[in-house]
């Protein structure tokens, strides 16, 4: 006679997994720790498995529990993608989502494209920004979702793709081979510092041909050959290339493209939204399917 696994207790599992205990998945499922507790415990008893490694100060997943989660992970996208297309006339409302501007281009708007598809009522605002800005905001509750471009995420958000940064400069441009090498950046990146470390430490000089608010000023000028700029691996904007400098300039630190969703565990529209935006960065990095950050 066949079984059925208890979608909520896989629900719990999952947000277990991904809040990394069950206090903190309590809380983003809106549900007392024993409840969160009792329907792992459940979940164990009707597969006969352990899933969950509490011998150590943090609970961890067994071998059987990290093969369950891709497929709860599964099975949960593919029950909340029927109730939302099923359902989706029903929901009406806004949501906010805040993207540095430098990674808003072009796969941002075929994210929000596939979302009104499905949810033609809901209207999505994006906000444009830099990251510490973005993330003050998601602190007050001002958006429902962020991208970030930085290292480790803060409680709650998750990493989607870690990559190097990368020289971009004209086409054809010379202006790599100045010295002091001139760079032009906003005030706010958060690549400015590590580059101007990196460049430090390799002895070159440099100095600040542009500081600006505006990425346009920034773009103008690199595009200008009067300035270089730098850009996360395979994320050139088309007017811009990436200096092949055979070693004249430093190799340069990876940062985390990291994602931030209000209401963690949930499901809806949001969640739905977030799922896409994950979708986009597991089908690949380029300057095509996606700009950089």
């Amino acid at each position: 006679m066949p079984r059925n696994l208890d979608l909520t207790a896989l629900r719990s599992f999952v947000a277990v997994s991904e809040a990394g205990g069950v206090t903190r998945a309590a809380g983003f499922l809106n549900l007392t720790q024993s409840a969160v507790s009792m329907q792992i415990k459940r979940l164990e008893e009707a597969l006969d498995l352990q899933l969950l490694d509490r011998s150590a100060r943090q609970i961890a997943l067994t071998a059987s529990g990290e093969q369950l989660l891709g497929y709860a992970k599964r099975m949960l996208a593919l029950n909340d993608e029927i109730y939302a297309r099923l359902t989706a006339q029903e929901y009406e409302g806004e949501i906010m989502l805040g993207v540095p501007h430098d990674i808003v281009y072009p796969s941002i708007p075929q994210v929000m494209q596939r979302f009104h598809a499905d949810y033609p009522r809901m209207k999505v605002h994006l906000l444009s920004s830099f990251t510490k800005e973005l993330k003050a905001q998601f602190a007050r509750g001002e958006v429902d979702a962020i991208l970030t471009t930085e290292g480790l995420p803060d409680e709650g958000g998750e990493t989607l793709i870690e990559l190097p940064l990368v020289w971009v400069g004209a086409q054809n441009g010379q202006a790599w081979r100045g010295r002091p090498l001139r760079l032009a950046y906003e005030y706010n990146c958060r690549f400015r510092a590590p580059v101007q470390q990196a460049l430090d430490a390799a002895g070159i000089p440099w100095e600040m041909a542009v500081e600006s608010n505006s990425s346009r000023t920034v773009e103008a000028t690199v595009t200008a050959d009067l300035a270089v700029h730098t850009v996360m691996e395979g994320a050139e904007p088309p007017h811009l290339e990436r200096i092949n400098h055979n070693g004249a300039l430093p190799d340069l630190p990876t940062f985390k493209v990291n994602l931030y969703v209000a209401g963690i565990g949930t499901k809806g529209p949001l969640q739905d939204l977030a799922e896409l935006i994950r979708q986009t960065y597991r089908n690949g990095w380029s300057a095509r399917g996606l700009s950089r950050s």
